[in-house]
C-alpha cells in the first residue's frame, strides 16, 4: 500500500505539473492585451475626425472673396473716369469753334489788300470793316468803272451764283473813266446803256480832264445800301480787291489808283495822281468807319 500511496504519491506529485494549468491564465492575461486594440479605438480618437477644423481655411475662401468683391468699386471708378473723358473732347470742340474770331486776324501789316474771292477761300476776309474796289472794264476802249464799297460789322459772308454776299450793310462810291472818243459824252451818266451806266448825273460828280482829253469822274457822295449786298464775280480783266482797315490805308488806295489809272486806262500819271488822291480824299471822308460804321462807338 505504502508503494501504492508512494505511486500513488507520485501520481500525485507527477500530476501536480498537470496542475499547473493555471499557467495557461497566460493566455488569460492575454485577454487584456487584447483589450489593447479596443484601446487603440479609443487612440483612433475619432478626434482626427476632427478635420473639419481644417474647413476653416474655406472660411478664408470668404475673406479673400471680400477683395475680389471690391473689384466692381474699381470699375464703377474707371465707368466714371470715362464718362468724364467726353466732356473734356466738348470743352476742346467749343474752344476750337471760333473761326469768326480768328479771320479779323488775317490783316496784318504785311498784306495791305487782297484778291477779294482769294482772301475768302484763305479765310482771310476781314470782318470788323473793309474796302473793296471792283472794276468794270470795256472790252474794246478804256471807258471803265470803278466801285468802291465800305463795309463794317459783317453778320456772314457767303457764296452764290453770281459771287459773294456780304449780309451787313455798306456804302458804294462810283469812279467812271471817259476815254477821248466817247461819241455819248454829253449824255447823263445815269441814262446811259447798260454796262456805261452810274447812278449820278453831272451835278453829283466830281469831273476830272486829262490832257489827252480822258475825264474821270468822282462820286460826290455814296450811295448806301441796308441789309446786304453783293459784289459780281470779274471777268477778264476785271479784278475785286480786298484793301485792309491799316493806318495806312488811304495812302495805300491812292497808289492803287495811280497805278490802274495810269498803266491801265492810259490816264497821264500826273492826272492819275490828281484823281487818285481826290478818290482817296472822297472815300476818307465820306466812308470812313466812324457812327454805325465803327464798332467801338
Amino acid at each position: 500500500m505504502n508503494q501504492k500511496i508512494f505511486k500513488g504519491e507520485q501520481m500525485a506529485t507527477t500530476k501536480k505539473p498537470a496542475a499547473k494549468k493555471p499557467a495557461a491564465k497566460k493566455p488569460a492575461a492575454k485577454k487584456p492585451a487584447a483589450k489593447k486594440p479596443a484601446a487603440k479605438k479609443t487612440t483612433a480618437k475619432k478626434p482626427a475626425a476632427k478635420k473639419p477644423a481644417a474647413k476653416k481655411p474655406a472660411a478664408k475662401k470668404t475673406a479673400v472673396k471680400k477683395p475680389a468683391a471690391k473689384k466692381p468699386a474699381a470699375k464703377a471708378a474707371t465707368k466714371v473716369a470715362a464718362v468724364k473723358k467726353p466732356a473734356a473732347k466738348t470743352a476742346t470742340k467749343a474752344a476750337v469753334k471760333k473761326p469768326a474770331a480768328k479771320k479779323p486776324a488775317a490783316a496784318s501789316s504785311d498784306v495791305k489788300f487782297r484778291n477779294l474771292f482769294d482772301a475768302y477761300k484763305l479765310g482771310k476776309l476781314p470782318f470788323t470793316h473793309g474796302y473793296i474796289i471792283s472794276s468794270f472794264f470795256s472790252e474794246n476802249t478804256n471807258y471803265s468803272i470803278y466801285e468802291i464799297v465800305s463795309y463794317a460789322g459783317v453778320k456772314e459772308i457767303f457764296p452764290t451764283a453770281e459771287g459773294l454776299t456780304f449780309v451787313t450793310g455798306g456804302k458804294k462810291l462810283y469812279v467812271l473813266v471817259e476815254h477821248d472818243t466817247y461819241q455819248l459824252k454829253f449824255q447823263e451818266p445815269v441814262s446811259r446803256a447798260e454796262g456805261e451806266r452810274i447812278p449820278k448825273r453831272f451835278a453829283e460828280l466830281e469831273i476830272i480832264t486829262a490832257r489827252n482829253q480822258y475825264k474821270v469822274m468822282v462820286a460826290k457822295e455814296p450811295i448806301e445800301s441796308y441789309g446786304s449786298f453783293t459784289i459780281l464775280k470779274p471777268t477778264g480783266v476785271n479784278f475785286s480787291i480786298v484793301f485792309y482797315q491799316l493806318p495806312d490805308v488811304y495812302s495805300t488806295v491812292t497808289s492803287f489808283f495811280v497805278e490802274s489809272l495810269n498803266r491801265m486806262r492810259k490816264v497821264p500819271e500826273s492826272d492819275a495822281k490828281h484823281a487818285a488822291k481826290l478818290i482817296a480824299d472822297t472815300i476818307k471822308k465820306s466812308m470812313g468807319f466812324e457812327g454805325e460804321f465803327n464798332p467801338g462807338k
